[in-house]
């Protein structure tokens, strides 16, 4: 089975949004901006990325009042294309990170780490069918017994 893990690094682009899906799961989306700077013929070129994450559960939760616009962050997840159709009947599709970690960089900035009660939510959450609808599937995986920290 392939992996499909990515890390980035980058800027929120805009305010975590705190949504909640008609069960009453958390999801929270944001943007983000991951610059490349390189030489090339002995000109700085930058590049910048731009990616749309999602998270679920306890972590969009933490995210949405841990975080903010500008805020630079280091999110661990994988990719996940997610299909869907518009009112008009035209199809449309987005690749999205979906985030297991999301955490504050360090490099230039300092933060205080507040722990939350654990919360037994943590290792049942629902799937969702299908593509349609606009909501990617929470992610799958169980956190059992594993601590946090």
């Amino acid at each position: 089975m392939a992996d499909n893990s990515i890390t980035v690094i980058g800027n929120i682009t805009r305010d975590p949004e705190l949504r909640f899906t008609n069960s009453g799961r958390p999801q929270v989306s944001f943007g983000l901006a991951v610059n490349r700077r390189y030489q090339q013929n002995g000109e700085w070129v930058e590049q910048t990325s731009f990616f749309n994450i999602v998270a679920w559960a306890q972590l969009a939760e933490n995210v949405s009042e841990s975080l903010s616009k500008g805020s630079r962050v280091i999110v661990n997840g994988r990719l996940e294309q997610r299909s869907w159709e518009t009112q008009d009947g035209e199809k449309r599709s987005v690749i999205e990170i979906v985030a297991d970690e999301v955490g504050p960089s360090l490099r230039w900035a300092t933060a205080k780490i507040e722990r939350n009660e654990r919360s037994s939510e943590m290792g049942d959450r629902p799937r969702a069918a299908g593509g349609g609808g606009g909501q990617s599937a929470p992610p799958s995986e169980s956190y059992g017994d594993e601590e946090p920290f």
